[in-house]
This record gives C-alpha cells, sequence and structure tokens, in this order.
C-alpha cells in the first residue's frame, strides 16, 4: 500500500491570517490565504490542489484503461474546474479533457472518458460531489 502526505500550517484568524501548503515530496510548498481562497488574491488552496489531484489521477487512469483497451494514447490533457459554494462546500467538479488517441472514434473514447470519470481513485474519494465531464478527441 501506498501512503502519500502532505501538511499545512495556518496562523491567525480566518480573513486575517495566513498559510502555508506543502506537499510531502517537497516539490511545492506554497501559501494560502483567505483572499486566495474565497477571493481573487495572490496564491494557491486548497480546491486549486484538489483540481491539479484530480486532473492528473484522471489523465492517468484514462491513459490505462485505453491502453489496456489496445488503444494507447499519445496524449490526454484534463482540467478540472472546482467550484467552491456557500458553507462553504464544493459543489461541483467540471472535468474536461482532450485526448490524441490514435485509431479510435470520439463515441468511444467518451465511453472510456465516463469509465476513467467513475473509476480513477481520486473521482472515488471525490463522489460525493457532483461530477461532470466534457471530453473530446484532438
Amino acid at each position: 500500500m501506498t501512503i502519500r502526505e502532505s501538511s499545512a500550517l495556518w496562523q491567525g484568524n480566518l480573513v486575517e491570517g495566513k498559510g502555508s501548503l506543502r506537499l510531502g515530496s517537497g516539490v511545492y510548498e506554497g501559501a494560502y490565504t483567505y483572499a486566495s481562497r474565497f477571493e481573487e488574491g495572490p496564491g494557491t488552496n486548497p480546491e486549486e490542489l484538489i483540481g491539479a489531484a484530480h486532473a492528473g489521477c484522471f489523465s492517468m487512469f484514462l491513459s490505462a484503461i485505453l491502453s489496456k483497451a489496445g488503444h494507447e494514447p499519445t496524449s490526454i490533457a484534463t482540467t478540472v474546474k472546482v467550484h467552491l459554494g456557500e458553507g462553504p462546500k464544493i459543489t461541483l467538479l467540471e472535468l474536461s479533457t482532450v485526448g490524441e488517441v490514435p485509431g479510435i472514434d470520439e463515441k468511444t473514447f467518451i465511453e472510456f472518458a465516463e469509465q476513467a470519470k467513475k473509476g480513477c481513485p481520486v473521482s472515488q474519494a471525490l463522489s460525493a460531489v457532483e461530477m461532470k465531464l466534457t471530453a473530446k478527441l484532438k
């Protein structure tokens, strides 16, 4: 079993405080604040990191299931928009993926993308949140 670890430090109150997020591997460490999370301030936020994790997991999972079916992709490019609503609560995850997959039609690609949306580990972990998918070939 693989275990991954990340950490966060928050100092001060909610609105005026500040924090830092660090990936366990050390390849990323960044600041976050109330403004970077709930407004348009500089820095990152947990939702942005969730989106990156989801996009990465989905792309790898889609590549794996396509390859297993004999359709090795040249590339899978995915973006995820994480909607943070009142509460605060993550209310919607919008996945948009574009694949370059030789010898496959768009209908079949979309079917594989739907499988990846349901099957990737991050999608499974976030399954309580509504997910929408747009998939097309390059």
